[in-house]
């Protein structure tokens, strides 16, 4: 059976989605939150919360859950690497999920991980740019240090793969990344209770 993980990706950057009034430090831990609440209900699938300088995450994670604190947002596949090597385990593959994601829907973390029966990395490409999710075979190749904030993951990972048909994509998503794209949240999605209750 595949071994899998999952983890949140936090940086600072992601309150700057905090709309007028909401103080923008709670809102990057609603988000948050949420996103972590979403991948650690994943069946069969570890969850991690990686913080690029983002302090207290610990406080939203269940027991047992790993809080990593990295340098670079790139860095993020090295560091669940170092994660397994540090506990003499190994996974197969993980994924990676922007914070400031909270309702998406964990159907498309699934489809990421279907599609790395055939790739090396899979992508949920973001709406405007970017990506919200990247998944990945570990070890993650040196050509694959995917930038979730990078115009155009998929082309630019694309360029890097040494061969054809090595990055796949699945559905895209969006993420808040501006007051304004408070909107795009739907009330009729399950979960993301904690940014709901500070936007209500």
């Amino acid at each position: 059976m595949l071994t899998r993980v999952a983890a949140v990706l936090v940086t600072p950057g992601m309150a700057g989605a905090a709309p007028p009034g909401v103080d923008p430090a709670e809102f990057l831990t609603a988000m948050a939150e949420d996103t972590y609440e979403m991948i650690a209900g994943l069946e069969l699938v570890r969850p991690v919360i990686l913080s690029a300088g983002v302090p207290g995450l610990a406080e939203i994670a269940w027991p047992g859950t790993p809080v990593l604190t990295i340098g670079s947002p790139t860095g993020a596949f090295a560091a669940l690497a170092a994660l397994y090597e540090a506990g003499a385990e190994t996974a197969d593959e993980a994924v990676v999920v922007s914070g400031d994601a909270p309702d998406l829907p964990p159907l498309l973390i699934g489809k990421l991980f279907r599609e790395l029966g055939r790739a090396d990395l899979a992508v949920c490409p973001a709406e405007g740019g970017g990506a919200v999710a990247v998944a990945a075979r570990l070890p993650v190749p040196g050509w694959a240090a995917p930038d979730l904030d990078e115009p155009d993951v998929v082309a630019a990972m694309r360029r890097r793969a040494p061969g054809p048909r090595m990055v796949a994509t699945g559905p895209g998503w969006h993420r808040l990344r501006k007051p304004e794209d408070v909107a795009r949240l739907d009330p009729g999605l399950e979960g993301w209770d904690n940014t709901r209750a500070l936007l209500m």
